[in-house]
């Protein structure tokens, strides 16, 4: 097959039965797939009533994001893998700007859409807005999001872009590329998986991009909200992590020079402002990434090995903390304007 959507679900079964009929709505010429990690609510009954001519893979455990996605595409044979969110909402013609852009440009291994939220609609979703970035010490942003600021969809970032990486939320990736970069690192769990992978094969010279002419509708919080402390410590543990993977060796040493000391100031910041859970995470992901950093030695050597570009040029060169909190950049455009 060509194409094939797969939802990974755990838990989610109010999230597919209100998103699901969409999907299958307006997805004409692909396959729908749902994975489902072990769920212990009654989504798999519901799969089996209310949508029996969807296939089903069910996984007998809960693998989190990243090894759930490996396991389940496993089972699928296509040429595009389109992972997909359980609480996205899809319309007409969403699809098609994707699988042309990817038929039309060989040299680009994944996109995204434009993500808007689903409840406040004419704004960008945090997860993935208008395509994703990282600053040289490896803080995530959209064109559309900078750290907690959300801007309002006013059309100024409809143009196809290259980007760092796409959103886990709703990306199409080639199936060979995926399976050339080795996926999704299972050790991650979730969060920061596909930034990783994005990082992979940007260092491999496949390129990503944004295709704001395809929009989706996107919840977010997904099955752990902003504030919760295993959220922190995983953002924290595999950003860390992600770096030590992905950076060249003249790079390496300094940016983890410098990310101690802004990881300390955060946990620091977390604790005089009564975020003890928070605090505590900060501080568990900085001595859990020392303990196991040694496990992914033969990955970096391989990375780098693998590297074909000496740059990535979606990687923004300056601070992007200096540029938000002390200069007031607050918005990409802002933001780009150094």
């Amino acid at each position: 097959m060509k194409v094939a959507i797969v939802i990974l679900n755990w838990n989610g079964r109010n999230m597919l039965r209100r998103f699901l009929p969409s999907v299958l709505s307006h997805s004409d010429g692909a396959t729908v797939v749902v994975a489902d990690n072990a769920s212990t609510d009654d989504s798999i009954e519901l799969m089996e009533k209310e949508f029996p001519g969807v296939r089903l893979i069910k996984l007998d455990s809960n693998y989190g994001f990243a090894e759930g996605y490996n396991l389940a595409l496993r089972q699928v044979d296509a040429d595009y893998y389109l992972l997909l969110n359980s609480d996205v909402e899809v319309g007409e013609r969403w699809l098609e700007p994707l699988v042309a852009f990817l038929d039309e440009h060989p040299d680009y291994c994944a996109c995204q859409p434009k993500l808007r939220s689903y409840y406040l609609r004419d704004e960008f979703e945090y997860a993935g807005a208008s395509g994703g970035y990282i600053d040289k010490y490896g803080y995530p942003f959209c064109r559309g999001r900078l750290f907690s600021t959300v801007e309002k969809d006013k059309g100024q970032y409809d143009k196809t872009a290259d980007v760092f990486w796409a959103t886990g939320a709703c990306m199409m990736i080639r199936s060979t590329d995926y399976w050339n970069a080795g996926g999704l690192d299972a050790r991650f769990f979730a969060h920061c998986e596909e930034i990783d992978l994005c990082w992979r094969l940007r260092l491999m010279d496949r390129r990503i991009a944004c295709v704001p002419q395809s929009v989706v509708y996107h919840v977010g919080g997904g099955t752990l909200p902003k504030s919760n402390p295993m959220k922190t410590y995983l953002n924290f543990r595999n950003n860390l992590t992600m770096l030590y993977k992905n950076l060249d060796e003249q790079s390496l040493a300094r940016v983890m020079r410098v990310r101690r000391v802004l990881d300390y100031v955060a946990a620091l910041q977390m604790l005089f402002t009564g975020k003890l859970g928070e605090f505590s995470a900060v501080i568990r992901a900085r001595n859990d990434f020392k303990r196991w950093k040694s496990d992914f030695e033969s990955d970096r050597q391989h990375i780098q090995a693998s590297r074909r570009v000496a740059d990535v040029a979606e990687m923004f060169p300056y601070p992007i903390l200096e540029r938000y909190y002390l200069k007031g950049k607050k918005t990409f455009s802002a933001l780009m304007k150094h």
